[in-house]
């Protein structure tokens, strides 16, 4: 299951009441265009429900159909989520959902901040004493869905985890926090009376988390020999940064004490699931999800924007550090190995992306370069941005300026889905929003085309040569509770057996990262050859105790000690001391790239897995002078230089675990 609300239209609701949307101009140069938001907002009024009320409850609640879908002649039509039922004008979820009305609000209270929209200013307003009427205010807790006539679905179908889903923390839960702090933040002096009322809610809120969260503060859970935090919401660092949004927010506009302790903590938890380094899985990144070491995707992946805000307001560099490691490092390698994808686990099993993960990423990446003031970020942002207007897999725009929609995602074949749903054109404008306060960022995410990758390769176990007894395993399920074997696949290899594999030939040397089923007590060792040459080998019981963790074991990259030289293509394992699985081998480059264009400008990224700087040659199109960037493993500004001549070939200098960018 996935462990946030999953909102996918079945199909079913066809014969839901027909609304549609029409296009609607951006004003001026702007990118950000509220109009397709605009036409998924509704209001209602909700019947009396034991436990929900709001400011000023008399009048009608604004709200958020969830989903949006095209019909033959280009318009679309509001819909909720799951089954549709005509006899009783209900959804197998619901119509509205707490989670999409907070991120809303945050879009028209950032809108109205922005551009002082008094039409925005009243949409945040309508929202949030919507999301309120969701808190129920003998808990704190937030409901999730709700049907059009405003009733409660608090048990929908499938099953959301808390059920009923005011019954514990939640994502819903986080973002509600997100939100009202914003909002506190935003109303305090334009609206007194209902700042004070959001302040209130936002302490019920918090006295929640108080008491279901933060009262384990300072317990550790074990998860697979690694210490982690007992006191994430749902043991999600994904789930409390985006509630760490709202606590900065609140903090730095006058939360009291609470608010600031709880802000403190949270981020304390956050900050502890950073793991890797340069070389080593998963690359410096904060992991979103405590209970595994194998998973990290790109959707409400703002633990580095949560860090940055809540080291700025608190004065703690302590929280930072790792919010930089997370943009220097892995990002790099992110973008470089095929872009934020939807599931890293820890192969790239699920290479969809959405707007939900990009933007995450592009807020991420502007939080840390303003609490650091280094600008490299900034650029990183740009390039990760150039998704929404042609970088992707599709090499199509997912955002359109002239309607404000966003669609629902792009597939690694290139598949659009052309929906365009309540989370995608939420994230898709919090991405222009910033966008358009920041000119150089937007310049750089016009270049919307890929013009070259070359980073990380996945070659699976099962397409070995399988000898001495190694078989291909095809499990019941591809998902071990906290992790998943690449193409449903995996390697037994008991002592003795041997798998060689026929490598993609590279003109650099590159690293190599079998990824291994570890588990407590195997004595299993697979030891690794290319060509004769040893590079390394993985002991398949160096894991510790399983603990919390979901599942016995993990399965991860182990980089091995050597590097495959250049132009090998030949790689092959042999187990010895007892049976070893193994899913899949990534290959890294030494100095991987991605470079996107468009527009008459070139953009190159370098990132390196190096251990001393490298000096490369990279083909750039384009005429005139190429800038060099070169930034070190911090994103520090170490070099900038501007090339004489237009070659094509531009030679680079990329430090150890830094990043450089070319631009002409």
């Amino acid at each position: 299951m996935k462990r946030r609300s999953v909102l996918v239209s079945s199909g079913l609701a066809l014969t839901a009441p027909l609304l549609t949307s029409t296009p609607s101009r951006a004003a001026g140069s702007r990118l950000t265009n509220t109009a397709h938001l605009d036409f998924l907002r509704d209001s209602v009024t909700p019947p009396a429900q034991v436990g929900h009320t709001t400011y000023r409850p008399a009048t009608a609640l604004g709200v958020l159909w969830t989903y949006a879908e095209p019909g033959a002649d280009g318009t679309y039509r509001r819909i909720g989520g799951g089954p549709y039922d005509p006899a009783t004008g209900t959804y197998g979820q619901g119509a509205f959902n707490s989670d999409d009305i907070a991120r809303a609000a945050i879009v028209y209270l950032r809108h109205w901040k922005q551009t002082g929209s008094s039409r925005s200013r009243t949409a945040a307003y309508e929202l949030l004493r919507g999301l309120t009427y969701f808190q129920t205010t003998t808990s704190g807790n937030v409901v999730l869905w709700m049907q059009p006539d405003g009733t409660f679905n608090a048990s929908p179908e499938p099953v959301e985890l808390p059920d009923p889903s005011d019954s514990g923390p939640s994502y819903w839960l986080a973002r509600a926090v997100w939100a009202l702090g914003e909002g506190y933040a935003v109303f305090k002096k334009a609206d007194p009376g209902f700042a004070a009322f959001l302040k209130r809610r936002l302490d019920l809120a918090i006295g929640a988390l108080d008491r279901q969260v933060l009262s384990r503060y300072g317990s550790w859970l074990t998860v697979d020999g690694r210490r982690t935090p007992a006191w994430l919401i749902v043991d999600g660092a994904d789930a409390t940064a985006e509630a760490v949004l709202g606590l900065a927010a609140y903090v730095s506009s006058g939360g009291g004490p609470a608010a600031r302790r709880a802000l403190r903590q949270f981020g304390e938890g956050i900050a502890a699931l950073s793991e890797g380094s340069t070389r080593e899985w998963p690359f410096g990144a904060v992991l979103p999800w405590g209970l595994s070491r194998s998973d990290w995707h790109a959707w409400a992946s703002q633990m580095p924007a949560a860090l940055a805000r809540a080291g700025q307001v608190l004065g703690d560099d302590r929280l930072v550090r790792p919010a930089v490691t997370d943009s220097a490092v892995f990002t790099p390698w992110l973008l470089t190995s095929g872009g934020p994808d939807n599931g890293r686990l820890p192969a790239a099993i699920d290479r969809n992306q959405i707007a939900y993960g990009v933007d995450s990423r592009i807020q991420s990446l502007l939080a840390v370069a303003g609490a650091t003031g280094r600008t490299g970020f900034r650029t990183l942002a740009g390039i990760v941005a150039a998704w929404y207007f042609g970088a992707n897999a599709a090499g199509a725009p997912a955002y359109d300026p002239a309607t404000g929609r966003t669609v629902d995602g792009i597939a690694p074949d290139g598949t659009v889905n052309r929906n365009a749903g309540a989370e995608s054109t939420i994230h898709g404008l919090l991405s222009m929003l910033v966008l358009d306060a920041h000119p150089d960022v937007a310049a750089l995410a016009r270049q919307g085309s890929i013009v070259d990758r070359v980073g990380s390769t996945t070659v699976e176990a099962e397409s070995a040569v399988l000898a001495g007894g190694a078989t291909v395993v095809t499990p019941p399920s591809a998902w071990t509770g906290e992790s998943q074997f690449s193409e449903g696949r995996y390697a037994r290899l008991p002592a003795g057996a041997t798998a060689r594999f026929t490598l993609p030939a590279a003109t650099q040397p590159r690293l190599v990262l079998p990824v291994a089923d570890l588990r407590p007590g195997s004595a299993a060792v697979t030891r690794w050859t290319s060509a004769g040459r040893g590079l390394g080998s993985v002991r398949h019981g160096r894991i510790g105790a399983q603990g919390a963790s979901p599942a016995p074991g993990a399965l991860l990259p182990v980089t091995l000690d050597g590097e495959l030289p250049a132009g090998a293509t030949d790689l092959l394992a042999t187990a010895t001391g007892g049976e070893a699985v193994v899913d899949a081998v990534l290959l890294e480059p030494l100095v991987s790239r991605y470079v996107i264009g468009g527009r008459g400008h070139t953009t190159a990224l370098l990132r390196s897995a190096a251990r001393r700087p490298e000096t490369v040659g990279v083909p750039i199109p384009g005429a005139g002078v190429a800038v060099v960037e070169t930034y070190d493993a911090s994103g520090v500004l170490r070099s900038r230089v501007s090339t004489s001549g237009s070659g094509a070939t531009v030679r680079a200098l990329v430090l150890p675990g830094g990043f450089t960018v070319i631009r002409r």
